[in-house]
């Protein structure tokens, strides 16, 4: 009845553009993240919005000026225009460097924690403890169901890596899911490189893949699928660690927990694979609906080692603002996603940051009662949490009406007008279940 975003040019400022998507999601992630992470974001995406495009496109007003990779004047791209062919390739290269330099950064953390995970190793496993919330899940197990997975990996053609492939898998998924388990479990998940762990494997591979002559599309979508497993290798490890340290404190037996964690893996990859294609068939990876921007930032990796035909000045613009933005010691990471992602998405992540900002500044009040204050945060993340999971299930429904072409608006169209209405009332929700909630 309304579209999912809004957006409006700034008067006297040529393709200078700002909107927001009218996501329920957005804004709970907002509120979770809280103010300063979701002002990063914005920041970066200012940057992009307010600085690059209009600079660019004063610079292709002066003339036909037709820059690679766009194929057609700057004067006639408009900002989406821009965004597409030049700012998300300055994005890109800022997301790249942030990731790598905080992998470098982490590495004399990784170093040490992998030394005591060897040691660990080396003095055995919990698997014949008699203390009950000791007992962990035969390494026998652990070890023949890696094998059979990675032989699996090797023989089976739906998963496209081949023997070189399984091979690097092995390699990086054993270090990547020592660390990441270590280091979430002693630090947080906050410190966890998963990026810079994705990124380095994604060069890594590239460059193994093209020395050896598999340099093709077999050999992208290889490398595009090591890269992918790692990811979510590095990212299920500190969830794990969480879960089990977690456990630990309830009291929790970790054998039964680690159980239950390989029924959820299995029953996640038994149902993510129809789920996608029916996304897929609805709208398409790469669509407004389905942009996908970390799978586009993934691609642009694999093309830029194998092909070398990524616009490389575009790609060091964003390194260069990466190491400008270290310089000033501000966190890499939160300002290049927001630069190398739309505007649309940081402001409804502001407006949750900025909720979250009032309690907190509360919480450090004197004049209110911090437990009462406490009991609002909680229950405003819960709502929140709710938030990101309805829309994620909501969305699976909407597919199946799209592809089964079933108009749920019945010809009403309330424009922008209905978005801000349903924006705002989301912002007032998310208020009465945290700010406004009446603690006793």
């Amino acid at each position: 009845m309304f579209p999912s975003s809004i957006e409006a040019e700034i008067p006297g400022y040529k393709d200078a553009a700002i909107g927001a998507d009218v996501s329920p999601a957005l804004l709970g992630v907002g509120f979770i993240i809280g103010p300063k992470i979701s002002a990063y974001m914005l920041g970066g995406a200012l940057l992009g919005w307010f600085g690059f495009i209009p600079l660019i496109s004063n610079i292709g007003s002066m003339g036909d000026v037709i820059m690679y990779p766009a194929s057609v004047p700057i004067s006639e791209l408009g900002y989406w225009g821009i965004w597409d062919n030049y700012i998300r390739y300055i994005g890109a290269g800022a997301v790249a460097f942030g990731g790598i330099f905080s992998l470098i950064k982490s590495l004399p953390l990784i170093a040490q924690t992998f030394k005591d995970a060897m040691k660990d190793y080396s003095n055995g496993v919990g698997g014949n403890s008699t203390i009950r919330t000791d007992q962990d899940m035969s390494m026998k197990v652990v070890i023949v169901g890696t094998l059979a997975i990675v032989v699996a990996m090797v023989m089976l053609p739906i998963i496209p890596v081949g023997f070189t492939g399984a091979l690097l898998i092995a390699i990086f998924g054993f270090f990547f899911a020592t660390v990441s388990s270590r280091i979430v479990g002693l630090v947080g998940s906050s410190s966890n490189p998963v990026s810079g762990m994705t990124i380095a494997t994604l060069i890594i591979t590239a460059i193994v893949f093209k020395a050896s002559g598999n340099n093709g599309q077999a050999g992208m979508i290889a490398t595009l699928t090591v890269g992918a497993i790692i990811c979510i290798i590095a990212a299920m490890a500190g969830d794990t660690s969480q879960d089990l340290k977690t456990g630990f404190l309830v009291g929790a037996t970790p054998r039964k927990q680690q159980i239950g964690e390989v029924i959820g893996a299995i029953a996640a990859a038994v149902t993510i694979g129809g789920i996608l294609t029916l996304l897929n068939s609805a709208w398409g990876f790469g669509s407004t609906e389905l942009p996908a921007p970390q799978a586009t930032l993934m691609r642009l990796v694999i093309e830029g080692v194998m092909g070398g035909n990524l616009p490389w000045a575009l790609v060091y613009t964003g390194i260069g603002v990466g190491v400008v933005i270290e310089l000033l010691g501000l966190p890499v990471l939160p300002v290049a996603i927001g630069l190398y992602l739309p505007i649309h998405l940081s402001t409804p992540i502001m407006v949750g940051g900025l909720l979250r900002g009032a309690l907190d500044k509360k919480l450090n009040n004197d004049k209110f009662d911090a437990s009462k204050i406490k009991d609002k945060i909680e229950s405003g993340i819960l709502y929140a949490s709710g938030l990101i999971a309805g829309e994620g299930l909501i969305g699976i429904l909407l597919a199946v009406f799209a592809v089964i072409k079933l108009d749920l608006a019945f010809g009403i169209d309330l424009g922008q007008f209905g978005a801000i209405f349903f924006f705002g009332a989301l912002v007032v929700s998310l208020y009465s279940y945290s700010i406004g909630k009446k603690v006793k």
